[in-house]
């Protein structure tokens, strides 16, 4: 059973989280913080040395690596929304909420990989909270062993 985390509110909540989700599945952790509008990805808009939104907060960032496999990478932004990369598959547009969830399954071997033989490709399949899933296309000549193993 896929398990819902209650809402994440913030970018340290969700670091929170996979701190915990690290701990409990025996994976290195390691986490970068880029707080303020100069430093995020997303707040190109803000200016030139600008550090706060207009409303006078600070953006928060992160980047999380996770160590073993498969590889995995998050990288959590201030618009309750993530990026993760699953063995150099990257899903973009995770909800902020949903990134536990999305971990736990591709540990507990829930994800796996639908191949299509024409044209050739594959799909990496992540099942969330809800009977939703997350679908991403992979090209077969980026099949790492580890989604190679998940192909059905």
């Amino acid at each position: 059973m896929i398990r819902r985390v209650d809402h994440l509110p913030s970018t340290e909540a969700a670091v929170n989280a996979l701190r915990t989700l690290a701990d409990e599945y025996g994976r290195a952790i390691e986490v970068i913080h880029d707080i303020g509008a100069d430093q995020t990805s997303r707040r190109s808009a803000a200016g030139v040395g600008v550090t706060t939104d207009p409303d006078g907060s600070l953006p928060h960032e992160a980047h999380v690596e996770l160590g073993g496999r498969p590889h995995v990478s998050v990288r959590l932004y201030p618009d309750d929304d993530a990026l993760i990369s699953v063995d150099g598959v990257e899903c973009p547009d995770v909800a902020r909420d949903d990134v536990p969830a999305f971990l736990r399954a591709v540990y507990d071997g829930h994800a796996w990989v639908k191949a299509r033989r024409f044209p050739p490709g594959a799909f990496l399949i992540v099942p969330l909270p809800g009977d939703r899933t997350h679908k991403e296309y992979i090209p077969f000549v980026s099949l790492s062993p580890w989604l190679s193993g998940r192909v059905r």
